[in-house]
């Protein structure tokens, strides 16, 4: 056996979900996916109303590879979540008004967070971990 503790999957994932925007990609990959679940149609009666039906799913399909994009490949979060915003505001037209506006609401919010995230940003702390830090400085501080 090793001295060293095994490191379990969940420390692992955490640290790379801190590096990534990665509820904002996981919402607007879930937006395309209620969208495309909504639909409907068959692909017959897709093909034979044209490009407005195909439109219906080549909308939810591109919101799902955006936020999927999004969340493996990072440095380019800007151009994904712009794509992936026109998309979702797209869909109001083209797949049962954005999914009952569901999907249109999740590829939003999931657009608007991948814009806006910060790839510098310091990992957020949390409440305990900060008061339990406190409380360990002002011990040390008495004594």
């Amino acid at each position: 056996m090793s001295d060293t503790p095994q490191q379990g999957w969940r420390p692992a994932f955490r640290g790379w979900r801190a590096r990534r925007p990665f509820w904002g990609g996981l919402l607007l990959t879930l937006g395309g996916g209620w969208i495309l679940l909504t639909e409907k149609a068959s692909m017959k009666v897709i093909m034979h109303v044209g490009m407005q039906g195909l439109a219906g799913y080549l909308l939810p399909t591109v919101m799902v590879l955006c936020g999927l994009l999004t969340l493996f490949s990072p440095s380019q979060r800007l151009f994904y979540s712009i794509i992936g915003i026109l998309c979702s505001l797209g869909t109001w037209l083209t797949s049962n008004l954005g999914g009952f506006f569901v999907g249109l609401a999740l590829g939003a919010v999931g657009s608007c967070m991948a814009f806006g995230w910060l790839p510098d940003q310091e990992p957020r702390v949390s409440r305990r971990k900060r008061r339990k830090e406190a409380k360990a400085s002002a011990e040390a501080v008495q004594l």
